[in-house]
């Protein structure tokens, strides 16, 4: 999460906003919330041995972490990968969050106030770049699948202490689908624009 987080100066945000035809405020809320959704989905699915190593597999074939060497270029579109799976945004959302991936959508835009298409389209652009961040993040530690559930369970932990989302986050991931978390995000943002 910090290496990611550390990737999104200013710049980027300005460039990300623009890109999605989006406010800044709004933008930087929901790229905070796909990231917190992501981690958690990413740990939960690597919760299982059979998750831990499909995922260890997919960082090794496809996501070693390139891309965060030119995150500017990767955005505007002139960099090219050699391994179309490295930027298949959509791809790695289906695999991430499968039938959960448009109640995720609309959590984070009840969270941002950032319309749903433009969150999907947010959430597309930024897939790639954490599983880049997980891939350098293995590679450089010489994680195997245990290391990589663990580093995913820890970062999520710590994520939950620090932000009240991450709850909210976590019981969308558990649910049975219904879409009642959403009212919850509901209630949650009431509760922050109007006891601050």
């Amino acid at each position: 999460m910090d290496l990611l987080q550390g990737q999104l100066s200013e710049g980027l945000l300005e460039q990300l906003s623009g890109q999605i035809g989006a406010d800044r405020q709004q933008t930087q809320a929901a790229t905070e919330g796909i990231l917190s959704t992501m981690m958690g989905a990413m740990a939960k699915n690597a919760s299982t041995t059979e998750g831990a190593s499909a995922l260890a597999g997919a960082l090794d074939r496809d996501h070693d972490g390139s891309i965060l060497d030119d995150v500017m270029g990767y955005l505007g579109g002139s960099v090219q990968a050699q391994n179309q799976k490295t930027m298949n945004g959509g791809g790695i959302l289906n695999h991430i969050l499968g039938n959960k991936q448009n109640g995720a959508v609309d959590m984070i835009s009840q969270m941002s106030g950032l319309d749903s298409s433009k969150t999907g389209n947010l959430m597309t652009i930024l897939a790639p770049m954490v599983m880049g961040a997980l891939g350098r993040q293995k590679r450089e530690q010489g994680l195997d699948a245990g290391g990589i559930t663990d580093l995913l369970t820890n970062s999520v932990q710590t994520a939950g202490q620090q932000r009240q989302e991450m709850g909210i986050i976590g019981k969308f991931l558990d649910q049975d689908g219904d879409g009642s978390v959403i009212d919850d995000v509901a209630g949650m943002l009431f509760n922050r624009l109007f006891k601050r």
